[in-house]
Formats: structure tokens, sequence, C-alpha cells
């Protein structure tokens, strides 16, 4: 019998690509939250696994040699479930490689320009003091929207980001779902809104972002979460 494996999860769009990887290829797994807000993300066990303080990471008790691994990186855990699972990476090399490409876009674009254009949106003007800086609204703004546009123009005549439905998918779409919080106008972007619900539309895309949504608040942090959340080191 498999063994869960053992997941390091907070409800953002980095941890949902990883719930939505384990339901897709039925990979059973436990979850261990890591609330950013109180600062769990510092505690010296979590360390040990994701020396660079940000969730999500993975314990699988039964690694490639048959010993326990843990990996951080949300990039990194989905190549590593593809692998050991065979799945949604492509046939043959060339098919992994589109796969891989199209992952490390969204591990350097999309996902940094949509976070700062979040950030920077939402956050900053709520900080105290307040950070309310239009070249800063603007520049992420902007930027996530270019990136949006390769993307659907990547889209057309294509039902997912590679053709078949892939880890490339899964890490696009929690950025990208976000969309209206980062202020961007779809209306012209018709392959990539038909993408956005036909991601939507898969049942283990919705459970695996529904997972501890409970925690998910879209309240203003306390002052308090606000300096370890944004940057000013671990909780006090």
């Amino acid at each position: 019998m498999t063994e869960p494996i053992l997941l390091y999860y907070w409800p953002t769009p980095n941890g949902w690509k990883i719930t939505i990887a384990l339901e897709e290829m039925g990979l059973p797994y436990r979850l261990h939250l890591i609330d950013i807000g109180a600062g769990d993300q510092f505690e010296p066990e979590f360390l040990e696994i994701a020396p660079n303080n940000r969730m999500p990471a993975i314990t699988d008790p039964e690694g490639p040699d048959g010993d326990p691994i843990s990996i951080f990186e949300s990039g990194a855990i989905l190549l590593y479930l593809a692998r050991k699972t065979g799945r949604f990476i492509g046939s043959s090399e060339r098919e992994r490689i589109e796969v891989e490409q199209w992952l490390m876009w969204q591990m350097g674009g999309v996902g940094p320009m949509a976070g700062q254009a979040h950030h920077f949106i939402r956050y900053a003007p709520q900080l105290d003091p307040p950070q309310d800086l239009p070249y800063a609204k603007d520049r992420y703004r902007a930027e996530t929207g270019r990136l949006y546009q390769v993307l659907d123009r990547r889209l057309a005549g294509r039902d997912f980001v590679c053709g078949d439905y892939s880890i490339a998918d899964m890490a696009i779409w929690p950025w990208a779902c976000l969309w209206e919080g980062q202020e961007q106008d779809i209306s012209g972007l018709s392959n990539f809104s038909a993408w956005l619900n036909r991601c939507a539309e898969r049942p283990a895309v919705a459970k695996g972002r529904a997972v501890a949504e409970e925690h998910r608040s879209g309240s203003k942090p306390d002052r308090k979460a606000q300096k370890i959340l944004f940057g000013q080191g671990p909780r006090q």
C-alpha cells in the first residue's frame, strides 16, 4: 500500500499547484498546514525541509530509491511527481522539453510578476504606513498582462498549454485564475479565458483549490502578520 506524501501547505497559488497535482495523479497525501501569517515557515523543523522558508514542500516516504525524500520549490515538486507517476509530462523527450519550458516560464515569469502585481495592488496600500506606489502597480500590472497575452497566443488551436493537459497547466492556472485581483482585462484574450474555464472544470482542479480553503482570508493582515509575510523577518 502506498504511503501518503506529507504536504507542507497553505492555501496560496503555489500551494494549489501541488494539491491539484496530487489530486490529478491520484496520490494519497497528508496535510501539514504551514501558517505563513503566523510564521510557521521559520520553524527549525520546516527549515530542515525547505531552507528557503517558503511553502509548499513535500516529504515522500517512498522516494526514488525506496527511502524518504524531501523536496521544496513548487516547480521541482511538480517535476518529481510527474516523473514518479509517469503522467502529465509528455510521452517523448520533445514533449517533456515543451512541458518543462512552459513550467519554467511560469516559475520565472507569471508567478513572480502576478505575485508582485497582487502585492502592490492589494496589500501594499494597506500597510502601516500605507505604501500606495503607482509606478510599482503599473509595472507589475503591465508585465502580468504581457505574459497573459503570450499565453493567449500560445493557446491558439490548443486546449491546454502543451496540447495535452500537463504540469505546465497545473503551475500556471493557480496564478492566472486570480487575474481580477491582478487588475487584468482579459476581454480580448479569448483563448486564455476558455483555457481558464477548461481547467477549472476539471474535478481535481476544483478539489485541489478547495483544500484548507477556510484558512484563506481576504481580510487585511494585522501588523505582526504583515511583518512576517512581507519580508521583515520571522515572528518574535
